[in-house]
């Protein structure tokens, strides 16, 4: 059982690494339950509550990260709810066409639902750019976060 943790937490983390980027995958959530597993395999000797709670509430941070950071982005350009929306909308849309759909795919999303809303095709550039900025800020202080966790663990796994 110990060796099936000691595997699978270091698996976990990887993939959750990559999900920090792949919006299709729960990266933060992913790389915790993979420390979290790491943890428990050493019966939690060398990372014990403490340093757990510490990297749960960078998971829950991270989390929250980046749907603020691009409603900030798309808000602060002065866009309607429509462009929100449609920023999510071309999110998801984007996961099915990556690399390229998961950069274009919010931009696309926002000007078409700013677009639909006031007509104005030059409000709705400024919306499809700051859905556009808003998630690459959020996808950055997503992976700060990531790594922080990770270097949380690191320093109790080693220090004790």
């Amino acid at each position: 059982m110990e060796t099936t943790l000691y595997i699978l937490g270091p698996l976990l983390v990887l993939i959750g690494v990559i999900g920090t980027v792949l919006p299709a995958l729960p990266g933060a959530p992913l790389v915790f339950a993979g420390l979290l597993l790491v943890a428990w395999a050493d019966d939690f000797q060398r990372v014990g509550l403490w340093p757990l709670v510490g990297i749960g509430v960078l998971m829950l941070v991270a989390l929250g990260i980046d749907a603020l950071a691009t409603a900030y982005g798309v808000k602060k350009s002065g866009a309607s709810g429509w462009a929100l929306a449609g920023a999510c909308v071309g999110l998801i849309a984007g996961l099915f066409f990556p690399p390229v759909g998961l950069l274009l795919g919010p931009f696309l999303g926002a000007l078409g639902g700013e677009y639909w809303a006031r007509r104005d095709w030059q409000q709705a550039t400024r919306a499809g750019v700051g859905a556009g900025l808003g998630m690459i800020v959020g996808m950055a202080l997503r992976v700060v976060f990531v790594f922080a966790m990770i270097g949380m663990f690191l320093i109790a796994w080693f220090w004790n």
